[in-house]
């Protein structure tokens, strides 16, 4: 069986996570490695004993490339895309596909004019845990769903010097919840209304941000979803859901460092959640890019495609705006 050739765009963080997953895989191979800063590439290329390049548009354009991973800075993502569909290529691109709403509407219309395939990175849909829920929901467990609530609190606020590159709370860190949100609820939020706060480190709200913040999302059934966001959790990171249905509920709690626990005259303890994101969703990283590996080799259509990225920015869009007005904001389209 031949393997599908990956050009992994990006080298930084999340570039190395999947270039340690695609080296797990049997039917994929990672075959060239690009970053704007040529050390980075040069380093993570010779872990896997592949060939790098500052070139991206090189790289894309290289005839022993069947598949993308888009993992650069998010000023790229556009650009990037459109190379590989152009180029005949399916391309897996970290979220958001673009800052704006509009700016995705162009390229998924790009997309769609050059009949090209694009998977978009929200990794939390394949994450084991909240995949049942959802698999739970669709075989009717707990009945019709009624309200949906996410808590997503961050270990430690990120430096200032990313807050004022990152589009902002809403667009960085709760548009994954946004994106669940929308996976659980199986109808798309009309509403919105959010209120934040800058409780956490005030160099956030200096820098015209919020650090702790909470939406209330509506459908036009009337299903309701909370989400809750922090940028500080003492505790480990925190990722919980709770779906309540007609006849039950579905919950899923934090994943431990350990599952042990201490009982003695003062109590019951137990270990802090996972420290990090790249701990918590490790799992959910190699199934999303096994996932995108079918759909390519396939032609499978892929989940989530480019219309979540956008209906997802659309919400965080709308999340900004309410904070903004103190009033809630009403998606048309």
């Amino acid at each position: 069986m031949s393997k599908l050739k990956i050009a992994l765009i990006g080298a930084g963080r999340i570039g190395r996570v999947h270039a340690a997953n695609l080296a797990l895989l049997e039917n994929a191979q990672l075959t060239v490695v690009s970053d704007a800063i040529e050390a980075a590439a040069i380093d993570l290329a010779g872990r896997y004993g592949v060939r790098a390049t500052t070139d991206a548009a090189a790289a894309i354009a290289s005839p022993d490339v069947d598949a993308v991973l888009v993992c650069s800075s998010t000023d790229t993502h556009a650009e990037m895309i459109l190379a590989a569909v152009r180029a005949g290529k399916p391309v897996f691109c970290e979220k958001p596909v673009d800052m704006s709403a509009d700016g995705i509407r162009a390229v998924l219309a790009g997309v769609a004019a050059a009949k090209g395939m694009l998977m978009v990175g929200f990794n939390r849909r394949f994450d084991p845990n909240f995949r049942e829920v959802q698999n739970r929901i669709a075989n009717g467990a707990i009945g019709n769903v009624e309200l949906v609530s996410i808590i997503s609190k961050d270990p430690a606020p990120p430096p200032v010097s990313y807050i004022a590159r990152s589009g902002g709370l809403f667009r960085d860190m709760m548009i994954h919840d946004f994106d669940m949100a929308r996976f659980l609820l199986g109808e798309e939020p009309v509403e919105v209304h959010a209120v934040g706060s800058s409780l956490v480190d005030p160099a956030i709200g200096e820098a015209g941000d919020v650090d702790t913040a909470a939406v209330l999302l509506r459908t036009a059934s009337g299903k309701i979803a909370t989400i809750t966001n922090s940028r500080r959790a003492t505790f480990g990171y925190d990722q919980r859901i709770e779906v309540h249905g007609a006849v039950g509920m579905l919950s899923v709690g934090n994943q431990h460092v350990t599952t042990v626990s201490e009982a003695n005259t003062r109590g019951y303890t137990a270990d802090v959640a996972q420290l990090f994101f790249l701990e918590r969703y490790n799992e959910a990283y190699r199934a999303e890019l096994a996932a995108f590996i079918d759909c390519a080799t396939t032609g499978k259509a892929p989940s989530p495609a480019g219309e979540d990225g956008l209906r997802a920015q659309m919400l965080a869009d709308a999340a900004t705006e309410s904070v903004r007005t103190g009033l809630p904001v009403r998606l048309t389209a």
